[in-house]
């Protein structure tokens, strides 16, 4: 009983603080990251940029970071565009419980698909998702487009440029929040 108190309180603590609105990198240096990680997911997904072009929004997160052991977390900074141009930044932050060791880093692109979906991420400052319930993560292999993929979804998840390893059999809750970044 001492361990499930010690884990929620854990959990607790870590989002607490996620909720801190405090950004790490400043809007030049995430909106360089996230240009940097738009040409390497162009590369490695065939039809990567024209799935992106025809979603109505996307956000990039350049560099998730994940950890774990039993308990785990993750978090990242990222850049909401809509027709290409920045409108906002986010990060996003998760806590999780169960069978879990490693840790790896990546990038993630979750395309808004419909206008709704847009409207929905913009309008909140903060919503919280299971990850792999309301988002579709894409699978695609080397001879697909990913233009060519009908995801089932208004919200499609792209995992690359994965370094690390971490496995787990997890339950995760995962929160988006808009932040402020310092201005150059």
């Amino acid at each position: 009983m001492k361990l499930l108190k010690s884990i929620s309180l854990l959990l607790a603590l870590l989002m607490a603080f996620s909720t801190l609105s405090i950004a790490e990198d400043t809007a030049e240096e995430i909106d360089n990251d996230a240009n940097e990680a738009l040409m390497v997911f162009y590369k490695e997904v065939n039809g990567g940029k024209k799935f992106l072009d025809n979603a109505k929004g996307y956000v990039v997160f350049p560099d998730v970071k994940e950890a774990g052991f039993f308990i785990g977390g993750k978090y990242g900074e990222g850049a909401l565009r809509v027709n290409g141009v920045t409108k906002g930044y986010y990060s996003i932050t998760s806590a999780s419980m169960g069978m879990q060791m490693g840790a790896q880093q990546y990038s993630l692109i979750i395309a808004l698909t419909t206008d709704d979906a847009l409207n929905t991420f913009m309008r909140d400052d903060d919503w919280e998702t299971e990850l792999d319930v309301n988002i579709a993560v894409a699978e695609y292999n080397a001879e697909e487009e990913a233009d060519d993929v009908d995801f089932g979804s208004n919200m499609v998840g792209f995992v690359f440029d994965s370094k690390g390893m971490m496995g787990n059999f997890s339950f995760e809750g995962t929160r988006f929040e808009r932040i402020t970044p310092d201005i150059d």
